[in-house]
């Protein structure tokens, strides 16, 4: 019997070792390189479950990749091979842009986020799966050897498994409402997320005012925990704080406790760039990373603007919280609403440093009029929050007490989550 086939459709032969075959060069490399990008992809839908949006766009993505590759695989054509091309190409683009600029229309990538492995290893994982698939549906069908899969195969897993284990500690970038409704960049991680709590409109960074401490009480409802940060982090039971709210701080302790103490040993963190400011005397030290305050990266316990040390008996300092600052162009009032009434912003308006150009370190208090004497500077306040890694009395979001205490917003009333602190 004989079967007529159609002339514009080359048939798909298979042949002994070293025999050729008709095939589409290229075009498995390129199903197996997105179906890795789409394993990955895959891999991250949990990581942004917070934003519906943005999971689905997860999915459709690992679903096309995926889906592309397989089919790619057993039924290659010059067309789909065109499709996959396309589409990998719209998921590098897209990767890229949130690389370079936020997209506001889509919650979760508002603000732009900085390269990290897993996010680098899919991108180009969907490059290379678009330039094999582009070259493929150009050249067309040719007579040449047999596929030879098993090092393609092998080097996409190589970077898939990596990519999916590493994707676990991603550290992801969403934008936050400022109490008068402008967005402000905020980190947003794979564990739990972080964002705080609104200031009255109207505050201005140098002219916060200090008032009597409020107390966060308990809801009657849910029982609540003292903050423990060897135990999972939770943060529930405060009246008035919505579930989103309290994930977004429990997710911004959470990334801060297993990441900040890559800082542990001050030298390393000196020989990143970290100062101190000289303020031991009051029972924890400060180190300043100055060249990281203005940058475009915050909230991000990989790139803390401030440690805070307490200083041993023994002479040695022992990590104990991160002290995120926002940039100094941003005043009380522009601060992110993060997490609630469980956390609020500070500013230290009154600090006097010296004059050294690397490492000013604190040496005076403000006079009366806000000014410094005479060889000292102040420098303009930075919005800050602390992230303590051991328990505290009011809380993990807890401000120094006394004198390093600092100034909330006009209107505001110093917060002390006694729901979730130590001794009451």
């Amino acid at each position: 019997m004989t079967i007529a086939v159609q002339p514009s459709e080359p048939i798909a032969t298979f042949a002994r070792s070293g025999a050729l075959v008709n095939r589409l060069p290229g075009i498995a490399t390129a199903a197996v390189a997105s179906i890795g990008a789409g394993v990955v992809h895959a891999g991250a839908i949990g990581i942004h479950a917070e934003h519906a949006g943005l999971a689905r766009l997860f999915i459709a993505v690992a679903c096309f990749q995926i889906g592309w590759g397989l089919i790619s695989l057993f039924h290659p054509s010059r067309w789909f091979a065109a499709v996959g091309a396309a589409g990998n190409l719209v998921a590098v683009g897209a990767w890229l842009t949130t690389r370079l600029a936020g997209v506001s229309y889509i919650g979760g990538l508002e603000v732009r986020e900085p390269a990290q492995f897993t996010d680098s290893a899919c991108a180009l994982l969907g490059l290379i799966a678009t330039g094999l698939a582009l070259s493929a549906a150009l050249i067309g069908w040719r007579q040449t050897r047999p596929n030879q899969l098993s090092f393609p195969a092998l080097a996409v897993a190589a970077l898939t498994i990596p990519a999916m284990i590493t994707g676990s500690s991603h550290v992801h970038s969403h934008t936050v409402v400022a109490a008068d409704g402008s967005s402000t960049t905020v980190i947003d991680e794979s564990q739990p997320h972080d964002h705080t709590a609104a200031a009255p409109s109207g505050a201005n960074a140098g002219t916060g005012a200090t008032t009597d401490t409020v107390h966060v009480h308990t809801a009657a409802a849910v029982p609540t925990v003292a903050y423990d940060p060897t135990k999972p982090i939770d943060l529930g039971g405060v009246a008035g704080v919505t579930p989103e709210q309290q994930a977004d701080a429990e997710n911004l302790v959470a990334i801060t406790v297993v990441r900040l103490p890559q800082w542990a040993d001050p030298a390393r963190a000196e020989a990143a760039g970290f100062h101190s400011i000289g303020d031991a005397i009051t029972g924890v030290e400060h180190y300043i990373n100055w060249n990281w305050i203005n940058d475009d990266i915050v909230l991000n316990p990989d790139y803390p603007e401030s440690l805070v040390y307490e200083p041993q008996a023994d002479g040695t300092k022992k990590l104990v919280s991160a002290m995120y600052l926002l940039p100094d162009t941003v005043t009380l009032d522009k601060v992110p609403v993060l997490g609630g009434a469980l956390t609020q912003f500070h500013i230290h308006d009154n600090l006097c440093f010296t004059k050294d150009p690397v490492a000013p370190r604190v040496a005076g208090l403000t006079d009366g009029a806000g000014n410094c004497p005479s060889g000292l500077q102040k420098f303009r306040a930075s919005p800050m929050i602390h992230v303590w890694i051991v328990p505290q009395t009011c809380g993990p979001f807890s401000a120094l007490e006394g004198i390093g205490a600092g100034q909330v917003a006009a209107g505001q009333t110093k917060l002390c989550d006694h729901a979730h602190g130590t001794g009451f």
